[in-house]
């Protein structure tokens, strides 16, 4: 998931490469009948960018799941959920 929305971020001149688009992954397991089974996943990005392409990445979350072959692939097979932050951290902003 991650690679695809990378990607869609990349075609709109999003730099997600080298480490400025990380995730976060929790999953929720749940006893069926004495067997563990992922019941839940959700997806937390962080990508290290500005306030100023916060639209363009709103657009491209919403959006992203319905090209992304694993979300695809395991959606059948129990809930996926996603939300990003944008983070500041290894970006240049006030560095001169």
């Amino acid at each position: 998931m991650i690679g695809t929305f990378g990607g869609a971020l990349e075609a709109r001149k999003i730099n997600a490469s080298n480490g400025r688009l990380r995730a976060e992954v929790r999953g929720e397991i749940e006893s069926d009948q004495g067997v563990l089974v992922i019941r839940r996943v959700h997806v937390h990005f962080f990508l290290d960018e500005t306030e100023l392409v916060r639209e363009t990445v709103e657009r491209v979350h919403r959006v992203y799941a319905d090209k992304c072959p694993v979300y695809k692939t395991l959606r059948p097979a129990f809930e996926i959920t996603s939300e990003f932050e944008l983070t500041t951290s290894n970006t240049t902003e006030g560095i001169r």
